[in-house]
């Protein structure tokens, strides 16, 4: 890469012209030095903007937000275009400390997730972007520099080089967008990289009393099961201790242990994986009190006493770290901590609350993936179940089993459940089976009377799954692209792209409207006093001053709606949104 040009602007300098010079740009890279990784605990340092000419450095303790009014105007509009790598991180400090929204991203992060197309191999940080791209290595070593004392040419250099190089790097990026067909599902990503921006520095509002009574609760009733389970499963122990007392005890974590233990008890088990043990639970209690046990423990230390270690000093709230793409698909994954797997049950959830004088709108889309497919694969029975408003599932068991829906029973309900959704996930005969607690026969009788009800679902999954192993790839309504890394002559390694050609287009849309919902909502929420503070999978969580509650609720529901109609246009869609306490629905 030529030698870098750039100009350390200070207050002094007359900031107008440089915004006009900025304006008049199409484009412009952007990027940020700060003192830490959290906004609300470290510094904006340095904020760099780059032009074909020159890169202009603004030393952001020198200036404060009024000052720099007309460069964060030039960021708040919507052009010129600026070019950043991970925009998500340069957009919460920028909100967090100069108040300005960054609106018309190109995020070279995000363009290179998305061109790799599934590739867990490739790597996507600036320096890897650049070297595969421009052939050109980046030195990272200022990176890790103390950006909080006097700065050094180096410093300087090296912040600039970072914003200069972004320039020539959308151009090879934007060519292969272009030539994969990635156009839309990138304007559609790179729209949505601020609303995660603010939802991740709003956060969430955990109740600690009520986390540690929880924590406690659950301590006891694990403590109660395994002693439970030191008795039954030491009841058939041949081995004693030393002294003669009661038999040594078991340790539960350890699978040989337990498999020797419930061998004398006449419980014998290939292994002691869990879904293993649901299918014998029924016949032998002491394997329901197992399970139990093992939930209990396993919550205990995934989502115990450590969540509150995420609890943010300043602000009193838990900040998640939300990966834009964070799976093939399209899907938004978190850590620190991974608000995902919080157990979705009411004693987990209720924890996470309002506060004082607010309300939580909490809503999701009803059977959203079921009606991407019923979309997708146009079948008459599926929509116009849907036109009606009926119970999917009970539908689905009428159209099967030839009944009218009031004589389906709950048991054939659960089993078109089962079906609709495992169907979707592109399940065969046997995931179907452990999935409803069917024998595999059983599972292919159902799965035959369900395509003959709904026959061009079959022929959709049927096209959908031989196109993934033809083509090895996927693509979702807004051409989100898989390229998958299997090879379609290795039989087991055919039939895994059967199934995930079948749910990769489902699956994936079902992102792309959630982005989509997420980018409309958040725009439509800044002039009020509400914000959003989680988002899962289908759900979104919205804070908000309790008097505002109904118009919010209200809102989301219809920003949901109008994101989903432009990917689904024939099917109806529903959202259920509810004022609440906690993350609760009801």
């Amino acid at each position: 890469m030529k030698s870098i040009h750039y100009q350390l602007i200070t207050p002094a300098d007359d900031l107008t012209p440089i915004a006009e010079r900025l304006r008049a740009e199409p484009v412009i890279g952007l990027d940020t030095e700060t003192t830490g990784l959290d906004p609300h605990t470290a510094r904006l340092r340095l904020l760099q903007l780059a032009t074909p000419q020159t890169s202009y450095i603004f030393d952001c303790f020198q200036f404060t937000p009024a000052q720099l009014a007309p460069i964060l105007d030039v960021l708040a509009a919507p052009q010129p275009l600026k070019i950043a790598h991970n925009a998500k991180f340069d957009a919460k400090f920028l909100l967090r400390h100069c108040g300005v929204g960054v609106n018309g991203i190109f995020d070279t992060y995000l363009a290179s997730l998305l061109i790799s197309a599934g590739d867990e191999n490739a790597r996507h940080g600036l320096d890897a972007v650049a070297r595969r791209y421009l052939d050109t290595p980046l030195d990272k070593a200022a990176q890790k520099s103390n950006w909080a004392g006097a700065l050094s040419e180096t410093q300087l250099a090296y912040a600039a080089s970072d914003a200069q190089i972004l320039l020539p790097l959308r151009e090879h990026l934007l060519a292969k967008l272009d030539e994969m067909d990635l156009l839309v599902v990138a304007q559609l990503e790179f729209d949505c990289v601020l609303a995660l921006a603010r939802l991740e520095l709003a956060g969430v509002h955990l109740d600690v009393a009520r986390w540690n009574a929880l924590l406690t609760q659950m301590q006891t009733e694990c403590d109660a099961l395994a002693e439970e389970l030191q008795l039954a499963l030491g009841a058939g122990a041949t081995q004693m201790s030393l002294f003669g007392g009661a038999a040594e005890r078991i340790n539960l974590d350890s699978p040989a242990q337990v498999k020797d233990a419930l061998a004398r008890l006449g419980i014998h088990v290939e292994d002691t994986r869990e879904w293993t043990l649901h299918k014998l639970a029924p016949e032998h209690p002491v394997l329901d009190t197992l399970l139990k046990h093992r939930s209990l423990s396993r919550n205990l230390s995934a989502y115990g006493a450590n969540i509150l270690e995420f609890i943010n000093p300043t602000t009193g709230r838990i900040h998640a770290d939300f990966r834009q793409i964070g799976t093939p698909t399209g899907r938004i994954t978190t850590s620190s901590p991974s608000l995902q797997q919080i157990p979705h049950t009411t004693e987990y959830r209720s924890c996470f609350r309002a506060p004082a004088s607010r309300k939580l709108i909490v809503a999701d889309y009803s059977q959203i993936e079921m009606r991407i497919l019923a979309d997708f694969a146009q079948d008459a029975a599926l929509l116009a179940a849907f036109d009606a408003g009926v119970d999917l599932h009970r539908a689905t068991a009428s159209q099967m089993l030839g009944i009218e829906p009031e004589q389906v029973t709950p048991r054939q309900r659960e089993g078109a459940k089962g079906l609709n959704y495992g169907l979707a996930y592109g399940m065969g005969a046997e995931g179907l089976a452990s999935r409803i607690g069917a024998t595999v026969p059983e599972a292919e009788v159902l799965m035959e009377k369900y395509f003959n009800a709904y026959a061009g679902v079959a022929r959709w999954l049927h096209d959908a799954g031989e196109s993934a192993v033809r083509e090895r790839r996927a693509r979702t309504a807004s051409g989100r692209l898989w390229i998958f890394q299997l090879d379609p002559n290795e039989r087991s390694q055919a039939a895994a792209l059967r199934r995930i050609g079948k749910n990769a287009p489902i699956q994936g849309t079902n992102s792309d409207i959630f982005k989509r919902a997420l980018t409309l909502l958040d725009e439509s929420l800044l002039p009020l006093d509400a914000r959003i503070v989680n988002a899962i999978h289908d759900e979104i969580v919205v804070e908000c001053a309790e008097p505002l509650a109904e118009q919010v609720r209200q809102l989301v529901s219809a920003q949901m709606i109008a994101a989903a109609k432009e990917f689904l246009p024939r099917v109806p869609v529903i959202v259920e949104a509810v004022i609440a306490d906690a993350w609760l629905k009801k």
